[in-house]
């Protein structure tokens, strides 16, 4: 059935690494628009962290939207102060085992806003492990893509790879004003707004794996948004 007005409780995460020194100022501008104009302050909480090759909380959970854009502005870029590139996937993994995973209520709509260019050379957890942790704390990931310095660059299938079996979507930072609002409401919509459909598989074992499902509509659905699947309960 159909589930309306989900409390939101998002995190933002800001690559800071060299390559994306050009980016943080636009980055920082779309994160604060969300901020300002989307966040609920009665119902929803938001975090931010910025990362290159290391992670920081500069903003722990808040409801309000001048507190979270101040956090925001703290984020510069790193440079060299932290060498060894950068580690997208330490940064969701954290993201999602200490903060999302610590929630008090599970009746939420939980999001990471992602800015990257996806280039990770510097992780020790693998994408692998990244994308199980964030459908064990049922986090879709939403991806503001930088574009790579390097026209050879894995970082676009990265983050394309990230987002779908999150259940989240890649947009480009470099859209009109106009289309980042759109981009934005986008992500409201889809996590304001969803259906849970319940079925229970005919051999379910109670054993904690990891189960993939496709998600087929009629020809009128443009498009459906879902996970790449779901961790049986344990007993």
């Amino acid at each position: 059935g159909l589930l309306q007005d989900f409390p939101i409780r998002a995190g933002i995460l800001m690559d800071t690494s060299e390559s994306m020194e050009g980016y943080l100022p636009r980055s920082r501008a779309i994160s604060i628009e969300y901020a300002q104009r989307l966040l609920r302050q009665r119902t929803d909480q938001i975090f931010a962290m910025d990362f290159d090759s290391q992670s920081r909380v500069a903003q722990p959970w808040t409801g309000n939207a001048a507190v979270l854009a101040a956090g925001v502005r703290s984020f510069a870029a790193s440079g060299k102060s932290h060498p060894g590139g950068t580690a997208i996937f330490d940064a969701i993994y954290r993201a999602c085992l200490n903060q999302f995973g610590r929630l008090d209520r599970p009746d939420t709509a939980n999001f990471i806003l992602l800015f990257s260019d996806g280039e990770d050379n510097a992780s020790l957890t693998s994408a692998k492990d990244a994308v199980d942790i964030c459908q064990r704390s049922n986090t879709a990931i939403y991806v503001f893509r930088a574009q790579p310095q390097d026209s050879f660059s894995t970082g676009p299938k990265t983050l394309a790879e990230l987002a779908s079996k999150s259940g989240g979507h890649v947009f480009y930072d470099d859209d009109s004003d106009a289309e980042i609002y759109n981009d934005l409401r986008m992500i409201e919509a889809d996590l304001r707004n969803q259906y849970r459909l319940i079925y229970k598989p005919a051999a379910l074992k109670h054993d904690g794996s990891f189960h993939r499902i496709e998600l087929r509509g009629p020809e009128r659905a443009q498009s459906i948004t879902f996970r790449a699947g779901y961790y049986a309960p344990l007993r």
